[in-house]
């Protein structure tokens, strides 16, 4: 097939990645354990994965025939994926405002960073750390301090109920410990 019928580009326009969770106008916040984390994953793209692939495809072009080339085509693509990626890095790097929550002053009160032990209204007891939009996974505990359970808990303190709106209606929560990892 002709790449004249084929859509690749590497404009930013229209990568999904590139489009904020954040809202309009706020910073990108990020935890010091977060930055690392973005960090680590950049360098290990930038030093290893990427090289690794440039090599496959260089390779897989000079076998000839590029046009019916698996190594090639999906070496190709994967490169463009790599690229978006660390496009998608740099930026939110550049643009992330850290936050050491040890620096914490007001450790009695949930803030960004905090890790906030609470229990349901049936008692079953959970605990999260409030953290950047980048940062957030739900499975680990890390929820995204634009989340509608952390807005509800910021500024909250031991011992306050908080009510929240959530998928399955409103509920409230008592907040039973605040500390700062």
């Amino acid at each position: 097939m002709s790449k004249a019928f084929t859509k690749e580009t590497d404009t930013e326009d229209d990568d999904p990645e590139v489009v904020s969770a954040l809202p309009a106008g706020s910073k990108n916040y990020m935890t010091l354990a977060g930055y690392g984390r973005l960090r680590a994953e950049l360098d290990a793209l930038v030093r290893e994965e990427r090289p690794r692939i440039v090599e496959t495809v260089a390779w897989a072009a000079s076998n000839g025939d590029r046009s019916e080339n698996g190594d090639y085509i999906y070496g190709k693509k994967r490169l463009r994926e790599i690229d978006r990626r660390i496009r998608f890095l740099i930026k939110r790097l550049e643009s992330s405002t850290v936050v050491d929550p040890k620096d914490q002053r007001n450790v009695d009160q949930v803030f960004f960073g905090a890790t906030v032990h609470y229990e349901d209204e049936d008692g079953s007891s959970h605990t999260v750390q409030i953290v950047g939009v980048d940062e957030a996974n739900a499975s680990e505990g890390r929820i995204s301090w634009i989340s509608p359970l952390a807005r509800a808990l910021l500024k909250a303190r031991e011992g306050d109920a908080v009510r929240f709106q959530s998928p399955a209606g409103v509920r409230e929560i008592d907040v039973v410990e605040v500390r700062y990892e």
